[in-house]
């Protein structure tokens, strides 16, 4: 009998473990390269909508995420001073898009995408460079610290800066800052009830939406020029600064956090797309293939869909790019103009936009979904595989 297929995937994020996932259900075998020292993940939560759930159904995972995250309830849009902008429907969504948003931390779901995997599968620690594409005739080459690896097939999902993405496209100009700066906080908050919300002011937001095990997920944003940090490190006393005086509820979730709770990142974005997703037998998903703004919440979810795809895909490259590369270009472009929206700082624009929102909440709120129209009802090109029974994971 021959040996399976060999891919390697760089990268253990959500995009590249849900690869791994999905081609070792497929049949092949699979090494996952990360970097860091271990799969715990710099992040907080993740918003999953119904397209990414629909990808994890793919690889078996999506029913126990469902169970393990919080189903985002009724909430909507305020302004700084509490006023609701818009009021969004919960069940509405669900029945238009097929199925729940729901919030996860991201620990949980990588650690659940990393127990679908054989043991021994994922190498921490190892950083990994393309040496050779590939092609038709000859495998791609992975280079690492402890020598090379061929592969019949190489993942690609080192993320935003992604190294491979210069290997695969060096004339490509890489990502462009956003223009803004964000923040990440996840903190306990007993005995508080409240409705998701996100809070618009003056070139700057806010997102407070609770968690399954009680805790609170929040989230900011703000223009800022790209590389600055709060004075002496403490990025609390920068959000206690710029939204301490918003309305009820963030003051009290500030007052939970501890400055080593936050989380501040700047915001880079693929402005130019690629000319294609692949190159040789080495595929990009992801933030490599195409980082956008958070504004829509689907970065990590079109990861998810990058991945069911891909391994659909995987003795197609060329109709993996077509696939993917018009969807995500379109969803990119639609993120940068939200946040151009959401974080104006324009007072006569601001004041256009929140009479915008406030009138169609009342005559016609369901135009407010049909943003998401082609983005969360998605759905995978392939039935979910069968599980893998082999020896190394009974």
């Amino acid at each position: 009998m021959s040996e399976a297929r060999h891919a390697v995937v760089i990268g253990g994020g959500i995009g590249g473990l849900t690869a791994a996932a999905a081609l070792h259900r497929r049949g092949l075998r699979v090494t996952v390269l990360e970097r860091a020292r271990s799969l715990e993940p710099v992040g907080a939560a993740l918003s999953l909508a119904p397209n990414s759930l629909r990808a994890l159904d793919v690889i078996g995972l999506g029913e126990e995420i469902r169970a393990l995250a919080a189903w985002q309830g009724d909430g909507g849009l305020r302004t700084p001073g509490g006023r609701w902008l818009c009021r969004t429907d919960a069940s509405a969504a669900a029945a238009r898009f097929g199925g729940p948003l729901v919030l996860v931390h991201r620990a949980t779901l990588v650690d659940r995408l990393a127990a679908q995997l054989p043991p021994g599968t994922v190498r921490t620690a190892a950083e990994a460079t393309v040496a050779d594409p590939g092609d038709a005739r000859r495998p791609a080459v992975v280079r690492t610290a402890d020598g090379a690896l061929e592969a019949d097939l190489v993942v690609a999902a080192d993320g935003i800066h992604s190294a491979v993405r210069r290997t695969l496209f060096p004339g490509h100009p890489g990502t462009v800052y956003s223009g803004f700066t964000t923040w990440r906080v996840v903190v306990p908050l007993p005995g508080v009830a409240f409705a998701s919300h996100e809070t618009w002011g003056r070139g700057r937001i806010w997102g407070t939406h609770p968690l399954q095990d009680g805790r609170v997920y929040a989230y900011a944003a703000a223009q800022a020029p790209a590389g600055e940090r709060a004075p002496d490190g403490d990025e609390r006393a920068e959000l206690l600064r710029r939204f301490g005086d918003w309305h009820d509820l963030i003051p009290a979730v500030l007052a939970a956090v501890r400055p080593e709770d936050v989380l501040r990142h700047d915001v880079h974005h693929v402005a130019q797309p690629l000319p294609a997703c692949h190159r040789g037998r080495v595929a990009l998903l992801g933030d490599a293939a195409h980082a956008m703004p958070p504004t829509l919440g689907q970065g990590g979810n079109q990861a998810v869909e990058d991945a069911v795809v891909l391994v659909h895909h995987c003795d197609d490259l060329a109709a993996y790019t077509a696939a993917r590369l018009p969807r995500t270009t379109a969803i990119a472009r639609q993120a940068v103009r939200v946040s151009r929206l959401n974080l104006t700082a324009n007072r006569a624009v601001i004041a256009a936009r929140n009479a915008a929102l406030a009138s169609l909440s009342k005559v016609a709120p369901a135009l407010f979904l049909r943003s998401f129209d082609g983005i969360a009802d998605w759905r995978p090109p392939q039935a979910p595989y069968a599980a893998v029974q082999s020896a190394d994971t009974q």
